[in-house]
């Protein structure tokens, strides 16, 4: 991405690009050989989402940050290199750089986005602000259809966000690809390996994105695709042991995909210095608490503490109306409880957590990186040193698909693996206004009709999250000829490969009636349903 583009998620850069280039040199160096693609990360919301389309082509990707030197890259020896996008534009001063002597390197390198913009400027190019921006589909006539573009149509759909562009080309370049107000939105260099495109062919909605990020990698950079994931879980299993030695790890568990993989993780390489905690905040689900523990003593034979904590974590939202505020809160009191119950388990050195990726990007977790904070997320960058614990991540760099295979490599029941994600902060961030045990009563019913029913009609695993959010709106409704003014539930149902982006399900209007009909017949409190349309983006998948 580009400045002044209308999406309001750019991304973070520095924090998880260098982490995760460091454990993968120092972790995964027998597995990488010399089959890896870097990306150079920008500050783009989807530079993690470009390095999981190159894994999917079974190569191994790493981020880097944008600044590295041509002189390390060329010791790492990628087969590519890949410029992400990024929130800033190329002309302002202070907006991140490339070295220029990577161009140099003969290393085949594909820039999106900001990182054609930057290639350009660095190569003879101009870049101008333009009153044409362009956000979301459009159409894009290939002109070339050799190499990165090999199997494209004459004309087709492409993802575009973007205000900035490239005004002038070189000489040295040729244009592949153009929009009817983007003359340049692919080129490549003459005489060089050099590749770029104003486009993101990483999202889904350029439906062919993948076999253009198959060309450069397979073809254009010759990766051989021998690379899977369960080589990622080989290292990280190797990689926990190295760091825990003797000493135990506390596992937040919470019940849902992430947290369960990390576990599963972590008893695979640690085994009984494992210890779990679920702290029962009150905003769990139906009957949450209760499934927690079933499927957590069928899979794990270790150690597990819950806390209920409901009381303390209302009193604690008492009032508070601010999403932000609200998650700032509950992670406040999720780390209080975490730390009470934490220093009853004696050698406790680790604290391990299912952050994904996403979580980490919408959090703007690197305070110096150029990113916006879209939403706080209570187990990104929110434990403060006094906890005491050094933290393992080790899904920190994956989406949730990729997460979920994960889970069946280690052995986890699909029934597990394909559970539907549930926020950390629970049902306060899908309770919009104050949280009260009182509405938490009536969302928490709401929600369970909604689940229900989806999974009756056979859909759940063809949907990826579904959810009732309780609106801070009543509507005057007629029941039994009597006047009511009760409140408001909105339906949330979503597809989505990576959670990055998303679209809203297409239920059938009949199941949509079935959801309707019981949630006003039997939660008491609700005489109106709505069903959410919008997709990610503009719109969260989560309403706060």
């Amino acid at each position: 991405m580009s400045n002044r583009e209308t999406t309001a998620d750019p991304s973070l850069d520095t924090s998880p690009s260098s982490a995760t280039a460091t454990q993968a040199d120092d972790a995964q160096g027998a597995v990488l050989t010399d089959q890896r693609i870097l990306v150079l990360d920008f500050g783009s919301q989807y530079a993690q989402l470009i390095a999981r389309r190159v894994r999917e082509q079974h190569v191994y990707c790493q981020i880097v940050r944008h600044d590295i030197t041509a002189e390390r890259i060329a010791e790492l020896a990628p087969r590519g290199v890949i410029l992400s996008g990024g929130p800033n534009s190329v002309y302002e001063e202070g907006a991140p750089q490339i070295d220029p002597a990577i161009f140099d390197l003969n290393i085949p390198v594909l820039g999106i986005c900001y990182g054609m913009q930057v290639a350009c400027q660095a190569l003879g190019g101009k870049v101008d602000n333009t009153p044409s921006r362009e956000f979301g589909r459009a159409m894009c006539e290939f002109l070339d259809h050799d190499s990165i573009f090999r199997g494209m149509k004459d004309s087709e759909q492409v993802w575009m966000s973007h205000g900035d562009q490239v005004s002038q080309i070189a000489d040295d370049f040729t244009v592949m690809a153009r929009t009817s107000t983007c003359p340049y939105a692919a080129i490549r260099h003459n005489t060089r390996p050099v590749y770029a495109m104003q486009f993101h062919p990483e999202v889904t909605h350029t439906p062919h994105g993948g076999q253009i990020l198959h060309n450069f990698v397979r073809e254009v950079c010759g990766c051989d695709g021998t690379w899977r994931l369960g080589d990622f879980a080989d290292a990280a299993v190797e990689q926990i042991r190295k760091q825990v030695g003797d000493k135990r790890v506390i596992c937040g568990l919470s019940g849902g995909v992430d947290s369960s993989v990390v576990a599963a993780l972590l008893y695979k390489a640690i085994g009984s210095q494992l210890s779990c905690i679920l702290v029962d905040n009150g905003m769990l689900r139906k009957n949450e608490q209760k499934i927690v523990i079933e499927e957590f003593s069928n899979h794990f034979k270790t150690d597990l503490h819950v806390v209920d904590a409901e009381d303390q974590f209302l009193s604690d939202l008492a009032g508070v109306e601010e999403p932000q505020e609200k998650r700032r809160r509950i992670g406040y009191a999720f780390i209080e409880c975490f730390k009470s119950e934490a220093t009853k388990i004696e050698d406790a050195h680790f604290l391990a957590q299912g952050t994904l990726y996403p979580d980490v990007i919408e959090s703007g977790a690197d305070k110096d990186g150029p990113a916006a904070t879209i939403k706080l997320h209570h187990n990104v960058g929110g434990l403060p040193e006094e906890l005491g614990f050094e933290l393992i991540e080790p899904l920190r760099d994956l989406f949730k698909d990729e997460v979920r295979r994960l889970g069946l490599e280690l052995g986890l029941p699909e029934q597990l693996v394909w559970r539907h994600p549930f926020p950390g902060p629970g049902l306060a961030v899908r309770c919009l206004g104050e949280v009260t045990r009182e509405k938490l009563v009536v969302l928490r019913e709401a929600d369970a009709i909604v689940v229900e029913e989806i999974e009756n009609a056979g859909l759940y695993r063809e949907t990826s999250q579904a959810f009732a959010v309780l609106l801070p709106v009543q509507s005057v409704g007629v029941m039994g000829d009597a006047r009511t003014y009760d409140n408001a539930v909105a339906v949330r149902c979503v597809n989505t490969d990576d959670f990055m982006t998303a679209d809203w399900s297409h239920l059938p209007y009949d199941l949509l009636a079935r959801i309707s009909t019981r949630i006003i017949n039997e939660v008491k409190g609700v005489n109106r349903v709505c069903y959410d349309i919008s997709s990610k983006p503009p719109a969260t998948i989560e309403w706060e």
